[in-house]
């Protein structure tokens, strides 16, 4: 099988971008694909292929920018030019700009694939129906949040168009089944992105590291982590680095340069800025807490995932898609309310102070992460298009239950 997937990919910096690195580097070792077509867009620096398992052929194609109004059409091109078996769409809403024509447009992918009869599987990592399009920085005006419901709706539609779309909580199928009738949404988990060896559980000797990991000023705002920080140093003596990873969201560029002038007095403040792949890992191995500063989600977290795959207690605000992982999957942590550093600061003291109770959140994790690996979500997708592409040849249209039907013969 010859497998076009359609993502952003490091050192992009725009949205998906790790789960795209993962899938590829998944993807490569199921032994039904033969070749990759990555179907990118353009970075100035090249594409992470550096794996340490043989796998198969990697064809790169950079040929669409985030905002670019013509990312329709050069997509199409390549993928008419490389005729590809199977095409996967990495997708969520704002997955080719933040501006509405090129974000459209983008979108009408996964239907021009299924015109041309090729099996096309797109996954959604958010729906419309449950972002926050205010906490979510994409506009408070309520009349423009209307439009957005509305143009949403069309553009569900097109996504809808695949042959299945997959998403990763079940709540997102029981919307899209129902508002729009559709029988071809299927669930699949998000999976973890490693599973390493069990780590010792062991802190490193120093200061305790609480760390918050993503792309930063929209929903997920760090301020509230480094003033309840503060508030756990005036009243104990814990030693304390607080390290923010990651970059500005798209969205609010300038975002964490304006929280390192406004907290430049808070000590053992540490911003990693990027962080490439290959650090993921260290980043992840040294910290006593992973936070999540959020005030609302908008989909499956991978940042929970990867909290999980590295044996790391999170501490966490009981909303949203967050909640649902944690009950669906078997993830635990300590709850917080949202927007409350006085919240916040009692649960990450609480792990804190007590290392039995961060061991036993950390084990738990790297359980849950360790019963849905990468390996497996991706041998998922192979089975559907196995089965999509039988379906094609024979000039038969399938939906999910059927799918899945023949999936356990």
């Amino acid at each position: 099988m010859k497998l076009a997937i359609v993502t952003a990919y490091p050192p992009s910096k725009v949205t998906l971008t790790e789960y795209g690195f993962h899938l590829v580097k998944h993807f490569r070792l199921q032994k039904e694909v033969t070749e990759i077509i990555l179907i990118t867009d353009k970075t100035d620096g090249e594409k992470d292929l550096n794996f340490n398992e043989d796998g198969c052929k990697i064809t790169v194609k950079e040929c669409w920018s985030f905002n670019d109004y013509t990312n329709l059409f050069k997509i199409n091109r390549v993928i008419t030019e490389t005729k590809p078996d199977a095409v996967l769409f990495n997708l969520q809403f704002l997955k080719f700009g933040d501006k509405k024509i090129p974000a459209a447009l983008g979108l009408m992918l996964p239907l021009m694939c299924k015109l041309k009869g090729i099996p096309t599987i797109s996954l959604l990592h958010n729906i419309l129906e449950q972002v926050d399009l205010e906490n979510a920085g994409i506009t408070s005006n309520k009349l423009m949040q209307k439009v957005y419901g509305t143009i949403g709706n069309m553009l569900t539609r097109f996504v809808l168009a695949s042959d299945v779309v997959a998403v990763t909580i079940s709540k997102y199928q029981t919307i899209l089944e129902d508002k729009y009738v559709s029988r071809n949404v299927a669930l699949i988990p998000h999976g973890s992105f490693d599973t390493p060896t069990e780590p010792v559980y062991r802190l490193p000797v120093g200061p305790k590291k609480v760390m918050a990991f993503g792309k930063f000023g929209t929903y997920k705002k760090v301020e509230i982590m480094i003033e309840a920080i503060e508030l756990i140093r005036k009243r104990s003596n814990e030693d304390i680095e607080i390290v923010i990873a990651g970059t500005d969201s798209p969205n609010t560029p300038g975002y964490l340069a304006g929280i390192k002038k406004k907290y430049a007095h808070v000590e053992q403040l540490h911003f990693t800025g990027y962080v490439a792949e290959e650090d993921v890992p260290v980043i992840f191995g040294e910290s006593a807490v992973v936070v999540f500063p959020y005030t609302s989600t908008t989909g499956s977290s991978g940042v929970l995932h990867q909290a999980g795959s590295y044996g790391k207690a999170v501490a966490l605000p009981d909303l949203g898609d967050l909640s649902i992982l944690v009950k669906e999957e078997g993830y635990k942590g300590e709850f917080f309310e949202p927007e409350s550093a006085d919240s916040l600061a009692d649960a990450i003291e609480n792990i804190l102070a007590h290392d039995s109770y961060r061991i036993y959140l950390a084990k738990a994790n790297y359980r849950a992460a360790c019963s849905l690996p990468m390996s497996d979500i991706t041998k998922m997708y192979v089975e559907y298009f196995k089965v999509l592409q039988i379906a094609k040849s024979k000039g038969f249209i399938l939906d999910v239950p059927t799918i899945e039907k023949e999936l356990t013969v």
